[in-house]
């Protein structure tokens, strides 16, 4: 059912196509266990009180169908746009499902390693599909000649799950072609400072359509809200093929919670600390020679290959420490881990585990 990019080769050598877990999460790592978790890229302490409070006080509208109109105005001035072109879905993942559905794309293309929903869709829908996979030589960078020119949907992340890659936005609109849809999973863009490289807002990029969620920042993973923002005829095709009422009352109301001036300056806010405890990490990590990782981080976690991840993950479970396996991520392979960048402390007691899972695991140390 697939075909290939000459340059799909993922590591540590070539596999087949259905030999990744597409359906796998990070959620899976960490359910009826009681570990410290760094295998969800979920903002910890979240929601917070007044965001819950909110949700409280929705819950006396629930007799009422959801009417999303207030949300959708809020996300579209958040961005600057015209609400036209703002569609509010449960959660960024139903976009993708949205968009296999209601596209008709011949040629689709997903650049590796990232998020599998929007793979795992096109195949559900029936969609052939190419893969463009990034290489760890050149440090898991999009360059766009790569992606083939007949491509008609091109799907990548910014910053990009689980490599934690900020692309350039100049690189990415450069990918833009009539007759082409260009879809940026922007999910993790919020935890840039600044918000660095985002397309959010811009209506000048023909094909152009940005994904986006407030799952990862706000906590609401099982709330599932996130939205579209594209042209308006991309927006009505995809509302056709949404079920009726498709975002609760709840999830709406977190919606609009969520656009406000307070609320964004939280968020900026929150960015800036995970900039900081980012580093913190990697500084920790480089000091294990058995470890490299990929220093080029810019979201709210960081990819790591070490030899041996497997059995790592295994003694770090042991240890009480959740990390994201990232063999199930097309262009890696077992041997890379995901972690989620929480505060220094939890970080601190981390690689302290670490330490004492390399030596369990029989890694060489220096």
């Amino acid at each position: 059912m697939y075909t290939h990019t000459d340059s799909d080769r993922p590591f540590p050598g070539p596999r087949d196509a259905d030999a990744y877990d597409l359906r796998h999460h990070g959620d899976v790592e960490v359910r009826d266990e009681k570990l410290t978790d760094l295998a969800v890229n979920v903002r910890t302490n979240t929601p917070p009180a007044w965001l819950r409070e909110r949700l409280m006080e929705s819950l006396s509208g629930l007799a009422a169908y959801p009417d999303g109109r207030a949300a959708r105005a809020a996300v579209a001035e958040r961005h600057g746009l015209p609400a036209r072109r703002v569609l509010l879905t449960a959660g960024a993942a139903e976009a993708f499902v949205l968009l296999a559905r209601a596209l008709p794309v011949r040629r689709p293309v997903v650049v590796h390693p990232q998020f599998t929903e929007p793979e795992a869709a096109l195949r559900d829908a029936g969609h052939q599909v190419r893969r463009v996979v990034l290489r760890e030589e050149d440090g898991f960078r999009l360059d766009p000649a790569r992606v083939p020119e007949d491509a008609d949907l091109v799907v990548v992340g910014n910053p990009t799950n689980p490599t934690s890659v900020l692309h350039p936005g100049a690189t990415l609109t450069a990918l833009a072609r009539p007759g082409r849809t260009l879809v940026v999973d922007e999910a993790f863009m919020d935890a840039v400072p600044g918000e660095r490289e985002a397309l959010a807002g811009r209506a000048d990029v023909p094909g152009l359509v940005v994904l986006r969620s407030l799952t990862k920042t706000w906590g609401l993973a099982g709330l599932r809200i996130g939205y579209v923002l594209a042209a308006p005829d991309t927006v009505a095709a995809l509302e056709r093929v949404q079920p009726l009422w498709p975002v609760s009352t709840p999830a709406l109301v977190a919606a609009e919670a969520c656009m406000s001036r307070e609320a964004l300056e939280e968020a900026e806010e929150a960015a800036r600390r995970v900039a900081v405890e980012r580093a913190h990490l990697l500084a920790g990590l480089a000091e294990f020679d058995e470890v490299r990782a990929v220093e080029a981080a810019e979201g709210p976690f960081v990819l790591i290959r070490v030899e041996g991840a497997d059995v790592v993950r295994e003694r770090l479970r042991a240890l009480g420490f959740a990390a994201r396996r990232g063999d199930t991520f097309p262009g890696l392979g077992p041997q890379w881990l995901r972690l989620a960048v929480r505060d220094r402390v939890t970080t601190n007691r981390f690689l302290q585990a670490l330490d004492q899972a390399l030596v369990m695991a029989g890694c060489s140390r220096s």
